[in-house]
């Protein structure tokens, strides 16, 4: 059978990867064309025809910017996928670009499969409408989509989450600390790790941030953790720290805590097992702060706290209510965001968690809940493998 994937960001790339290896253990003649990165690439055996590098923009400003790429991209997929006639489109997150091309597949009569199900319930449920009309099957990781969903007349499976199985794999067979630390010129200092993204515009915005930050813990080695995707040089632009490229969630267990943007690795370094403060600065501004919490419907906008909290404005008003009342926040992990996102509002959060307190434990006994309510008995790429080869 031939099938064609579309992923746009680095996190897409790894999860569509693993779908790819458990779909040739059902199909092993399977003809692949992909949108996506290096690993997607390892997994077919061949180059993408897009490289996400050239894709990964996110913002109705860096979209605007990159206007002719964007369109140049969404015609080549197109006419590849005309030219092929796949036996089903696999779009991996990324809606903006892939709701397009589902609509354009579906106007074709080739089924369309949707893994990570698109994030509607934090913004843009307009997109819905989209989902309903263009998209046959749609695969889920966060264990409250199916009901949200649901509600607005669109089935969702909730097949598990794939960075569960991502980090526990990446874990297994450790280089010992010492190792570790030999490898990439490192002390014996405890680690702290510093995640500011995949993109440019993340790194710009929290990684100046981020290295004020640990630059008040000198008994700590702060580390950044290098996206694949980005040269050396962009770090070198905003920090003199250490940087180690392609071994984050490696960095993760090694670190006694991490700052992180949020994203899929906040919920990696839950699972890795590191405790963090999520931070998103973008710009600066409290109206920009409010104006974000506006659009947004959720309480949280890290995955941890979603996971193991309610997702609606409602809990959003209650926890904001009840931390006036306690001074305390309803959450797993400290989110600083956009105008709280400074180097003394961070430190504030972080400090607690470098020594053995109360705050640390209580996030530490948080993730273990992540971990139960993410829990499947199948993995996730091997369930969603089955179901785009027409074996369930």
């Amino acid at each position: 059978m031939k099938y064609f994937f579309s992923a746009g960001e680095a996190s897409g790339d790894i999860h569509a990867a693993q779908v790819i290896r458990s779909l040739r253990e059902h199909d092993p003649e399977a003809e692949i064309t992909f949108l996506g990165g290096d690993e997607m690439a390892a997994a077919t055996g061949h180059a993408p025809l897009i490289h996400y590098r050239r894709m990964a923009y996110m913002g109705f400003i860096d979209v605007a910017r990159h206007l002719p790429q964007v369109l140049g991209n969404l015609a080549t997929a197109k006419k590849a996928i005309a030219a092929m006639r796949p036996d089903a489109v696999v779009l991996v997150d990324y809606p903006g670009f892939n709701l397009k091309l589902a609509e354009y597949a579906h106007s074709l009569g080739i089924p369309v499969h949707y893994y990570i199900a698109p994030k509607l319930w934090a913004w843009k449920e307009y997109r819905i409408k989209k989902l309903r009309k263009y998209v046959d099957r749609i695969y889920s990781i966060l264990p409250f989509e199916p009901e949200w969903f649901g509600e607005r007349g669109v089935k969702v499976e909730y097949v598990g989450n794939p960075s569960v199985e991502e980090v526990d794999a990446a874990l297994k067979g450790l280089p010992s600390r010492e190792e570790f630390n030999r490898i990439y010129g490192l002390d014996r200092r405890p680690i702290l790790a510093l995640v500011p993204g995949s993109r440019i515009g993340e790194i710009k915005a929290n990684l100046p941030v981020m290295d004020a930050v640990a630059r008040r813990h000198p008994e700590m080695q702060a580390v950044v953790a290098g996206a694949p995707s980005i040269s050396p040089e962009v770090y070198r632009q905003y920090t003199s720290l250490p940087v180690v490229h392609a071994t984050t969630l490696q960095l993760m267990s090694y670190a006694r805590a991490a700052l992180v943007t949020s994203g899929t690795a906040s919920l990696e370094s839950a699972l890795a097992g590191a405790p963090q403060v999520v931070c998103y600065r973008a710009v600066g501004w409290k109206w920009a702060h409010d104006l974000f919490m506006h659009i947004l419907k959720i309480p949280y906008c890290s995955l941890p706290n979603l996971i193991t909290g309610r997702i609606d404005r409602q809990a959003r008003d209650e926890v904001n209510r009840e931390a006036v009342k306690s001074g305390v926040r309803g959450w797993i992990i400290p989110e600083m965001l956009v105008h709280n996102c400074t180097p003394d509002t961070v430190d504030a959060q972080l400090a607690p968690l470098l020594g053995d307190t109360p705050q640390r434990e209580a996030q530490l006994e948080g993730y273990r809940q992540v971990r139960q309510r993410l829990a499947t008995t199948r993995s996730a790429a091997a369930t969603v493998a089955r179901r785009i080869a027409g074996k369930e």
